[in-house]
């Protein structure tokens, strides 16, 4: 992740904001249309958006695996570890992004470059 050497404004950190938490509601939605419409008009953004949309296709991952694991019983409860761990971490994303500070989720697939 590279470091951004300018300051985001107020929009570009609302913007961020938004898309982390949309992530909890509405899984990788959110951070995909702001990725594809925002990531060439501020880098902030665009390395934002390609994180949130990173880390919600990896829920999604860990969302099918729990379900497969359901027929041996595990996957109950990873699946409602996967669920906690997503809202937690989209609210911890949302607070560091508000002051303005790039934000790297843990466990995530690097799948979007």
């Amino acid at each position: 992740m590279s470091d951004v050497s300018t300051t985001p404004s107020a929009n570009d950190k609302n913007i961020v904001v938004l898309t982390h938490l949309g992530g909890a509601l509405f899984s990788f939605i959110p951070a995909l249309v702001v990725w594809l419409l925002k990531k060439d008009e501020s880098e902030y953004i665009g390395e934002q958006a390609r994180e949130a949309l990173n880390f919600q296709v990896t829920v999604i991952i860990a969302h099918i695996i729990s379900w497969i694991l359901m027929f041996i019983l595990i996957g109950f409860f990873l699946m409602v570890a996967v669920w906690v761990a997503n809202i937690v971490l989209c609210i911890m994303a949302a607070v560091a992004t508000s002051k303005g500070e790039p934000y790297q989720y843990p466990f995530a697939l690097r799948l979007i470059s």
